[in-house]
């Protein structure tokens, strides 16, 4: 069965005119049971996790003054969003979601989280509307349990996945694979094992080409026994935030790609929904909910 993570707290109440969608997260699973692609029982609810696992990604500094709300004013501007404990809470059960989830893809050959794919959060700090790195923390919760040892991370958002790209800049038992706008945020990006800069105005074709050549080429030379995919949906050529100019369809194709591949090579799949600035947010719902439809095509 598809497990999916998701909790009421995902919906953080903003205020009015914030540039952040945060409606898509009580709409996404509204849409998938609607539609019929799943059912409650697909469902599981995230708690907060054990701050120790938290702890093997992010500094005791860093973490203890997220949590007593003690950031500069400075370091709450970056992230983006007003600072409060139901914003910490949050980003901790979204943690919890993708830790969770890695289990449940262990069993069933993947798993994913309605939310998540925060990897503008470094070891050290916040940015970007992330606050917590959730993959990052999983990735480690795998290894520390012997569940996994050499890790694959594909980020496929069209941000730079700056935050994971330095959490593991010295582990090569963690590989970080980030494709994304050479134009887009952060405009100093971080070294990931593999970086793709695409130009401004990228479509389908040379996406999709790139990355179903790529992407195989990297399983054989790192040979991963688990796979963390973040998903983001602001490729797209209607999104406000990126650059790129990627269809409904070619964006569809991508996570194709990406879940036919691992389920081909029997690796197990984790998947974090990562961004989507699109205007419309049906536009938004629809790209996010096709990876859903692919994961139940492909795996079950």
């Amino acid at each position: 069965m598809l497990k999916i993570a998701y909790h009421p707290i995902y919906k953080l109440p903003l205020p009015e005119g914030h540039r952040f969608p945060m409606l898509k997260y009580d709409l996404l699973p509204k849409q998938l049971l609607f539609e019929g692609t799943c059912s409650q029982e697909n469902f599981f609810e995230p708690l907060l996790p054990n701050k120790n696992l938290v702890l093997k990604v992010h500094s005791k500094e860093y973490f203890n003054n997220l949590i007593e709300l003690h950031l500069t004013k400075k370091e709450v501007r970056k992230i983006g969003f007003p600072l409060d404990h139901l914003l910490v809470e949050r980003e901790q059960i979204i943690a919890d979601g993708t830790i969770k989830a890695c289990d449940y893809a262990l069993e069933y050959g993947i798993a994913m989280n309605i939310a998540g794919g925060t990897h503008h959060a470094y070891s050290n700090r916040g940015e970007a509307f992330c606050l917590l790195n959730d993959q990052a923390i999983a990735a480690r919760y795998l290894q520390n349990e012997k569940k996994a040892k050499k890790i694959l991370i594909i980020d496929l958002d069209v941000h730079q996945g700056n935050g994971t790209a330095e959490i593991f800049q010295n582990d090569s038992s963690v590989y970080t694979f980030s494709m994304h706008g050479a134009n887009n945020y952060p405009f100093k990006k971080e070294v990931s094992d593999l970086d793709i800069a695409l130009e401004k105005g990228t479509s389908d074709k040379e996406y999709l080409d790139i990355l179903a050549k790529v992407l195989p080429n990297l399983i054989n030379s790192i040979k991963p026994d688990f796979i963390f995919y973040l998903c983001g949906v602001d490729i797209l050529s209607t999104d406000k935030l990126g650059t790129l100019a990627v269809s409904h369809e070619g964006c569809k194709k991508r996570d194709e790609i990406v879940i036919s591949t691992c389920a081909k090579h029997g690796i197990p799949i984790q998947c974090s929904m990562g961004g989507g600035y699109s205007p419309r947010i049906k536009d938004i719902i629809n790209a996010h909910a096709n990876t859903f439809r692919i994961a139940q095509e492909v795996f079950f």
